[in-house]
Formats: structure tokens, C-alpha cells, sequence
């Protein structure tokens, strides 16, 4: 049984979150505060955190940097402000998707069976003798390894970030849209919920260099590399 571990100072959104993922076949643990929830990481060891942003204590950014230090885990960020550059800072420091409360906990748990099955395929394709390497002019991805360099230097991705590389570069130069990305990379069908690729995008350009992503405006994104 997955354990995941949920910290949310709010009882009602808490309860409401730990039931409905211990219903869906989880092992759950709440906490309701920066301090504990670096603690509870330490002894609970969980496959993923849900995490909220605004905590006593400290704040979930503080804890996202802290529980990473650790052991690097998939972290779902909960925030009730809708600034990107929130949003921005909570995957620079390795949160690896997020949600903007009020949220349904059908997309809630949606979302974290996402995540938990990038780790496992991670986890597979590590394992994997064969090297599946591609260059695409300063980029390197080792498929296998889930490694990405550019200009030479290693550049650590979320496991999200490097699925959404990934697929930009299976079709460089092509133009991908929102909803393709959203089906291909969350499993989304429905196109929903655009401005979470927008904000991952911005992520990616921070690590890898502003020029490597091209924006079709009101489209969607292309890699652009020489190839």
C-alpha cells in the first residue's frame, strides 16, 4: 500500500482529503504544520506529500526544500492564492504539480495517481540495461537514466518536467498544444486546466535556458533545437 503523507492546517479540507485517498486504496497521514510535516517525512517515509502552501511553523515551500533534501519525492502543492509566481517558486524548489483550492478531490486524486506512476516508470526504465540517448543540439536526455544535461551540465528535473521535455522533444520544432501536452503528459482528456503547462513551461525555461521552448501564442509550445 502507497503512503501518502498530507499536510493541510485546515481539519476539514485535511479530513476531507485523507478520507477520500484512503477510500481510493492509500495509507494515509495527516499533519497540520511545517515542523511536523519535515518530521513526520523523516520517520512516515511517504511515496508522496500533498502539501499546502500556507503553514505554521514554516511554509510549505520551506518544507518542499526540506522533505527534498531528504529523499527526492513527487510533492502535490495546495494553494489557496492563484499568484504564478507562487506557483512558480513552489516547482522551482521541487513541488512537481499543483492544485488552486477550491479543488475536487476527483482531480485531487487524478493528480497523484499521475505522479505515483511517473515514479514507477522512472523507476522501470532505470532499471533498463539498453540506453536510449537523445541529442538534440545543447540537449541531452537519457531516456533510461531520466537524465538531462544542457551544454554539458546536469540539470535536475521534477519528474512531471522531464515527462513534459520529454514529449516536446519526440517532435522537435513541432508545435504542440495545451490540451496534447495536458492529455499526453497529466492524462487529461478534457483540455482543462491550461495554466498548469503554462506555469510548468515557465519552470523548464528557468532550468534548461529561455530559448530551447518556443511559444506559439494562443497554440501551444514547440522545443527548438538544432538538430
Amino acid at each position: 500500500m502507497q503512503r501518502i503523507l498530507v499536510v493541510e492546517d485546515e481539519p476539514a479540507i485535511a479530513q476531507a482529503v485523507a478520507d477520500r485517498l484512503a477510500a481510493e486504496g492509500f495509507e494515509v497521514r495527516t499533519v497540520a504544520d511545517g515542523p511536523g510535516a519535515v518530521a513526520a517525512f523523516a520517520e512516515y517515509r511517504p511515496d508522496l506529500v500533498v502539501l499546502d502552501l500556507m503553514l505554521p511553523g514554516f511554509d510549505g515551500l520551506e518544507v518542499c526544500r526540506r522533505v527534498q533534501a531528504q529523499r527526492p519525492v513527487p510533492v502535490l502543492m495546495l494553494t489557496a492564492r492563484d499568484d504564478e509566481t507562487d506557483l512558480l517558486v513552489g516547482l522551482g524548489v521541487g513541488a512537481d504539480d499543483y492544485l488552486t483550492k477550491p479543488f475536487s478531490m476527483r482531480e485531487l486524486t487524478a493528480r497523484v495517481r499521475v505522479l505515483l506512476r511517473r515514479v514507477e516508470h522512472a523507476a522501470v526504465l532505470a532499471a533498463a540495461p539498453a540506453r536510449d540517448v537523445l541529442r538534440l543540439g545543447p540537449l541531452e536526455i537519457d531516456r533510461a537514466a531520466r537524465r538531462v544535461v544542457v551544454d554539458g551540465v546536469p540539470v535536475h528535473l521534477t519528474p512531471i518536467e522531464y515527462e513534459l521535455l520529454d514529449c516536446l522533444a519526440r517532435t522537435p520544432g513541432a508545435v504542440l498544444t495545451r490540451a496534447v501536452l495536458l492529455e499526453q503528459v497529466w492524462d487529461w482528456a478534457d483540455g482543462a486546466g491550461t495554466r498548469v503547462v503554462d506555469s510548468h513551461i515557465k519552470a523548464l525555461r528557468r532550468k534548461l535556458g529561455a530559448d530551447l521552448i518556443r511559444t506559439v501564442h494562443s497554440v501551444g509550445y514547440a522545443l527548438e533545437v538544432d538538430s
